[in-house]
Order: C-alpha cells, then sequence, then structure tokens
C-alpha cells in the first residue's frame, strides 16, 4: 500500500487536502509528521512514495519554507498538485454555545483569517496562539468549556468536539494550494505546469528581461513569477518560475535549455498535471 507523509498533526488542512484526493485513508497509508522538512526528507529518503505539504495561500502567499527547502536542499520534485479551500470552524466542547466562550485557541493566522467575526461576535474573548489549528482543537479537550478553538471540521470529529459556527473566515475565497512530492516527474497529460527555479550568474541591469525573454519568444504562457534570497549574499536572489506545459514538450525543452545558456543554473522543480476541481 502507497505510503504519503503529510504536514502533520492530524486534523490539519493537509490532512484535508490529502483526504480530498484519496478519497479514503483505507487505499494508502497516511503519515503524518511535524513539519514540512520533516515531510519532505521522508521523501528524500525513501521512507515513503510521497509528501503532501502547502506550498501557496491566496491570502499569506508563498509558503517560504517549501520553497526554499525544494530549492536548496532536496531533490525532491513536484509531481502534483492539489488546492482547497480554506473554511475555519469555531470548534468546542458539546453543548457549548457562542455566549459561553470566554477564550480562543488557534494558530495566528488563522485568528488573523477570522478578524471580523471575532471582532463582530466575541469581541472581548482572549486569544492565545497554537502551533497549529489541530494542535488547538486537540488542547480544547483538556480545557474548560469555555475555550474553543479555529480550526478544521476534521479536527472537531477527530476528537470529539462540536462545531459551534462554521465558515467563519473572513474570505470565502482563501483557497491554499498544496504540492505531492516525489522522486520521479510524470509523464505528460493534458494540461501541465512546470516549476522551476533560475540561479543567475551574476545580477545585472535586463536579467530577468533577457530570462522572460526566452519563455515570450516561444509563446509560452508563465503562470509565476517571484524571487526568494539565494542565500547567499544580500542582494543575490534566484527567480522562481511556474509556466504551462511539460518538460517534455518541445517548447518547454527548449526554452529552459537556452535559459541554462544565460543563467549560472537552472533547477527543475517539478513537471506535473494541473489540478483541476470536479
Amino acid at each position: 500500500m502507497k505510503k504519503i507523509s503529510y504536514l502533520g498533526p492530524e486534523g490539519t488542512f493537509t490532512e484535508e487536502a490529502l483526504l480530498k484526493f484519496v478519497k479514503s485513508f483505507e487505499t494508502i497509508t497516511p503519515i503524518p509528521l511535524p513539519t514540512i522538512v520533516d515531510v519532505i526528507k521522508s521523501v528524500d529518503r525513501g521512507e515513503v512514495d510521497e509528501g503532501l505539504i502547502p506550498i501557496e495561500n491566496s491570502l499569506e502567499g508563498s509558503v517560504n519554507l517549501t520553497q526554499d527547502f525544494l530549492t536548496f536542499e532536496s531533490e525532491a520534485k513536484i509531481i502534483r498538485e492539489i488546492t482547497i479551500p480554506i473554511r475555519h470552524n469555531l470548534i468546542g466542547k458539546k453543548g457549548v454555545k457562542l455566549e459561553d466562550i470566554k477564550k480562543i485557541v488557534s494558530h495566528p493566522h488563522a485568528t488573523a483569517q477570522c478578524r471580523h467575526f471575532l471582532s463582530s461576535k466575541l469581541p472581548n474573548v482572549e486569544i492565545i496562539a497554537a502551533n497549529s489549528t489541530a494542535e488547538a482543537v486537540r488542547k480544547i479537550v483538556e480545557l474548560d468549556s469555555q475555550t474553543a478553538a479555529i480550526g478544521t471540521k476534521i479536527a472537531a470529529d477527530l476528537y470529539g468536539l462540536s462545531v459551534i459556527e462554521s465558515d467563519i473566515e473572513d474570505s470565502k475565497d482563501n483557497k491554499t494550494r498544496f504540492v505531492f512530492v516525489g522522486n520521479f516527474i510524470p509523464p505528460k497529460s493534458d494540461h501541465d505546469k512546470t516549476s522551476i527555479v533560475c540561479f543567475l550568474k551574476k545580477d545585472k541591469p535586463g536579467s530577468l528581461y533577457n530570462i522572460l525573454k526566452i519563455f515570450a519568444e516561444r509563446n509560452i504562457n508563465l503562470t509565476k513569477i517571484e524571487s526568494r534570497p539565494a542565500k547567499k549574499d544580500i542582494g543575490d536572489y534566484v527567480f522562481m518560475i511556474d509556466m504551462e506545459g511539460h518538460v517534455h514538450d518541445s517548447k518547454i525543452f527548449e526554452a529552459i535549455e537556452s535559459l541554462r545558456k544565460n543563467v549560472y543554473m537552472v533547477k527543475i522543480l517539478g513537471s506535473y498535471p494541473m489540478f483541476k476541481d470536479d
């Protein structure tokens, strides 16, 4: 049975994304791990077949740890992606009502994304930070009934708790993109994406233009481009690029080969099917 590690603990949004993909944990062996780095390392060491980690949120932007570790520390490749809506729930012990709540435990990102609900419905509650929404839900099992958590429905079910209020997030468009990582590049599908990192020989005027020109000349659509520190001197950056197409498409292959002649190094982070929401 396929082993898939994911950013844990149980009850996280990453587990929710994994369940959306596999439908049932009866078809795989899920392995929750405490950090993104642990998940990627489990793939590098061959301890699992695949790993699942967050890479981008529509409100918070890129998950820098994921991007940096795949770029500088790992040879694992992105083999698949999945995007899920982020739905926050107010969770408490059974029978607890909104007016009973005096304290809320959650990850700071979650409480920030529910600011309007908290200010309008629970303006005087004490906010307590947790390392994850799943940890927050687990904690309230041991606390008094006046303490609630913000977390996922699967976490509430896992710990035998109740959803007091659902969909309390400020933005209904809040989504997180997750990627599966493995040790191979999947074959071409009918709708692929390729992710690369460009390491510059030396930063100089026109560096980014020369990179973009290579793709524009071949009519390749870039879906994302951003810079990250190169982990060297201040002011040194790498460019992270997502593009439509598979690395085995002739124009993508030619563009990358042309790029290699103009930059210090090109690292392929993955070439994989784009996510299609059913």
